[in-house]
């Protein structure tokens, strides 16, 4: 493994973790170079899943993808990225589990969207503007009383 500070290629593996699903190792490693500590994941290789996007094209499934737009959703809000990991990992199960070489990328929204609601109210509604894409505030405010009425309830 590579270092990601001096891009030394020797390091020792301090401590290795399961997820809580068990579909990937996390790994502490050291790096005997610099003595810089950093964190790899490794997970399993699954078929390759296509995501259809809203104007037709396909392209590979990317978690990369779907966690940048978590980060973003979630910026400046009280979430750590691990738990972000272990939210896209969660989605990444929940559709390989229904769907086998193809997925709608609206499907993948949704699931984040259920996901993102219980997780941190202000991420959701962030998410949620850009991915259903708001044509105006009324949009946006209709939203909002679903997220009241909810928590109403």
């Amino acid at each position: 493994m590579k270092c990601l500070y001096c891009s030394h290629n020797s390091d020792k593996v301090i401590d290795s973790r399961e997820n809580s699903e068990g579909s990937a190792i996390r790994r502490r490693r050291e790096c005997l170079n610099c003595g810089k500590r950093f964190t790899t994941y490794e997970y399993v290789e699954k078929n390759s899943l296509m995501v259809i996007k809203k104007d037709g094209r396909r392209e590979p499934f990317s978690r990369q993808n779907v966690l940048t737009g978590l980060i973003k959703a979630c910026e400046k809000r009280p979430i750590s990225v691990e738990r972000l990991e272990q939210l896209v990992s969660e989605v990444e199960s929940q559709i390989h589990k229904k769907f086998e070489r193809e997925v709608e990328s609206r499907i993948i929204g949704e699931i984040l969207i259920e996901k993102l609601v219980q997780l941190d109210e202000v991420a959701y509604v962030r998410f949620a503007s850009v991915y259903r894409q708001f044509k105006d505030i009324n949009q946006f405010m209709q939203e909002l009383r679903g997220i009241f009425s909810k928590r109403a309830k």
